[in-house]
């Protein structure tokens, strides 16, 4: 433990969540030092196996469970639901993220889990959420891009649609859930009682789209595709041998880009005196950029832009964004011991707290802590794990499919 108290000290938190948005939101509560319990199936749970990989570690495990105790139990057994009965009693947070109706057909929903303990707190994540016209239909963080419109407001008119091609929705839809729980926590601090919380990836799909959507809903503007950048110069750029992202149409960095365009005499030039009337004439304005950054490379062009103090910055690949200092230095990005990988790149610190930084942790392997969270939370006896262990109620701690090399 470090030595100072964790905002999230004594919350404990069952972590029942798959995939993305369920999970991430735990892993957001165990950096800030709540005690998360990844509540797994037999063998792990299943994203445990996917690519892409890391000298036989799964980056896309890592990215949502580092910092998290794993028990690994088969909750269709009598015996597994008791052992979740009991944890919930003792517990703050309950996370899951089936299909809505699944967790009450299991026998916790939240009308059991306030029985059993009052003050827990219950965070509902799914495609569509628990009410709504489509809350039966399952779902994956691109519904919430489709359903909401995101899709078609990436690219150009006359383009097909097009996905982000990053979780955008489901860490969204995370965020969202553990600005909730944080809600919560406090709210319990005066009415002792607990709540649900619901959120969906449909939902954080409009949360992209608000804007774009209320100016249709409430006036029948429809945008079109390609636009919306704002006065030039904005958007993205090419250069000698890459691109660059410009975005300075505010009133304020105007004379800059002038400067930073060798156009002085644009400061007095009508066509250019005001946002509307710069967008009036994007072609002109975007021709002179072309036109100087042409001769330039991406890192001359951020230099001379700079300089300048014009909002600018490169259009980085994946191993170029790999390779950037930013998320090193930042420890955004941070090397943490692996069980398998022997030591693993994954998500750090997003907040940077002055007093209590991130705890980052490392990852569980499957099972690691059964007897940790049953002996010492529970009070099992070695004898009484020893025979859920035998039945397959849990597993070993060491067991792990094959995953590859």
């Amino acid at each position: 433990m470090p030595d100072y108290r964790p905002p999230l000290d004594g919350i404990r938190v069952l972590d029942l969540g798959r995939h993305q948005a369920g999970p991430r939101c735990a892993q957001v509560l165990a950096r800030m030092g709540a005690e998360v319990i990844k509540i797994e199936r037999i063998g792990g749970e299943e994203t445990r196996y996917h690519g892409p990989w890391v000298r036989g570690q799964s980056a896309y495990w890592a990215s949502h469970n580092t910092g998290k105790k794993s028990l690994s139990m088969d909750l269709r057994t009598a015996a597994g639901k008791e052992v979740l009965t009991e944890l919930v009693k003792v517990s703050d947070v309950f996370l899951q993220n089936f299909r809505p109706g699944t967790i009450e057909a299991m026998g916790f929903g939240y009308d059991v889990l306030q029985e059993l303990n009052p003050r827990i707190i219950m965070v509902n994540a799914s495609a569509y959420g628990q009410f709504g016209p489509y809350s039966e239909k399952i779902g994956y963080g691109p519904v919430g891009e489709c359903i909401s419109g995101v899709t078609m407001t990436i690219g150009e008119e006359g383009w097909p649609p097009v996905q982000a091609r990053v979780s955008l929705i489901d860490r969204t839809t995370a965020l969202h859930a553990a600005i909730g729980v944080l809600s919560a926590l406090r709210e319990r601090d005066w009415s002792g009682m607990g709540q649900t919380i619901d959120v969906c990836l449909a939902d954080s799909g409009y949360s992209y789209t608000e804007i774009p959507v209320s100016a249709y809903a409430g006036a029948g503007v429809e945008p079109k595709r390609g636009e919306g950048g704002g006065a030039p110069p904005s958007g993205i750029y090419q250069c000698k041998d890459g691109h660059v992202l410009i975005t300075a149409g505010d009133q304020h960095q105007w004379h800059r880009v002038c400067n930073a365009l060798g156009r002085p005499e644009w400061l007095e030039d009508p066509r250019f005196t005001s946002r509307p009337e710069r967008s009036k004439n994007r072609a002109v304005v975007d021709q002179a950029v072309n036109e100087i950054l042409a001769e330039m490379t991406p890192a001359e062009a951020v230099e001379h832009f700079t300089y300048h103090d014009v909002t600018i910055a490169p259009v980085n690949t994946i191993p170029m964004a790999a390779q950037d200092p930013h998320p090193w230095e930042r420890g955004i990005i941070v090397e943490v011991p692996d069980f398998r990988a022997g030591t693993m790149p994954v998500n750090g610190d997003y907040w940077h707290m002055s007093r209590t930084p991130a705890i980052i942790g490392s990852l569980p392997a499957v099972g690691e802590h059964n007897e940790e969270v049953l002996s010492d939370i529970l009070g099992y006896s070695e004898d009484r794990i020893a025979k859920l262990r035998d039945s397959r109620v849990i597993s070993e701690s060491d067991h792990y499919d094959e995953v590859p090399g």
